[in-house]
């Protein structure tokens, strides 16, 4: 594994603007969202409405990640996912969610999810997740992917090859009539097979007008995960499987989370509709 030295907080720089015209969700400003209690099934129009969120969401953190390379910070890519979202007329999801401060999350090496884009700079061998979502015509998009920067040892580079396989293997999972806890059982076969933990706490989630509905997607073999699929269903699959230990630490900042052995983690999300068939990605670029 590579020999990379753990990771310390940065500084943080100050909040992002936002065009006083692009439409907020209604959880900025305030301590917590009001709780979702709409269906899980969505109709046609806000379907549609979310493809266009999820393809701003995913081109967004496709034009971060042309940014990633040694030496460059993380609050960099965190700026031009800022931009790139603001200009297409979205908000972006993570900005004041819960008073997280950044229009993105940046997790590094041993971080699992929710890093803060700081003056924290990128090193040659370091595996960056971006979480990229994004708010536009009343509801959210979100996505997230692991990318190398620069030169990455190989057991960094296969877990993060077999991440985002487990991410596929699961999608090909879902069909209406299933049950949730088969995308877990997908994720957690496949990555036994290699040794790797899967991380329990923190799971994937229905996502609508909402940016977190309520409903649970755990990527282990959950037994309580019972709720059947049905078409027009929409949520996250997002698998973080680690080189060690699934447990956690978090640090003071109260977001950023942490394998307990510091071995390394990776992760990756697409949002997704339940179709007649199967699934269908809607955070396509």
């Amino acid at each position: 594994m590579s020999g990379q030295s753990l990771l310390v907080p940065g500084e943080i720089t100050p909040v992002r603007s936002v065009p006083g015209n692009i439409r907020r969700p209604e959880y900025v400003g305030k301590p917590a969202p009001k709780p979702y209690t709409g269906p899980e099934v969505q109709d046609a129009d806000t379907i549609e409405r979310m493809r266009i969120a999820g393809r701003i969401a995913a081109q967004a953190m496709e034009e971060a990640a042309k940014h990633i390379a040694p030496g460059v910070t993380t609050d960099e890519l965190d700026r031009v996912a800022h931009e790139f979202m603001i200009d297409h007329g979205a908000y972006p999801s993570t900005l004041g969610y819960r008073g997280f401060p950044k229009s993105l999350c940046s997790s590094l090496n041993e971080v699992i999810c929710h890093g803060i884009p700081d003056s924290t700079v990128l090193r040659d061998g370091d595996i960056v997740n971006l979480d990229v979502t994004a708010y536009i015509n009343g509801v959210h998009g979100d996505n997230n992917a692991t990318y190398l920067c620069g030169d990455v040892d190989e057991e960094s580079r296969l877990l993060v090859e077999r991440t985002r396989e487990s991410l596929d293997r699961a999608i090909k999972a879902v069909k209406p009539g299933r049950q949730i806890n088969v995308i877990g059982r997908v994720i957690e076969s496949y990555a036994k097979r290699f040794g790797y933990g899967v991380v329990r706490d923190f799971t994937g989630h229905g996502i609508n007008s909402s940016f977190h509905s309520g409903l649970i997607i755990p990527h282990y073999d959950s037994p309580n995960a019972t709720t059947v699929m049905q078409p027009g269903m929409t949520f996250t699959i997002e698998p973080m499987l680690t080189l060690g230990t699934h447990e956690y630490d978090m640090w003071e900042d109260g977001w950023t989370v942490v394998t307990k052995d510091r071995k390394r983690t990776a992760q990756f999300e697409e949002t997704l509709v339940v179709t007649e068939t199967g699934a269908e990605i809607l955070t396509l670029p």
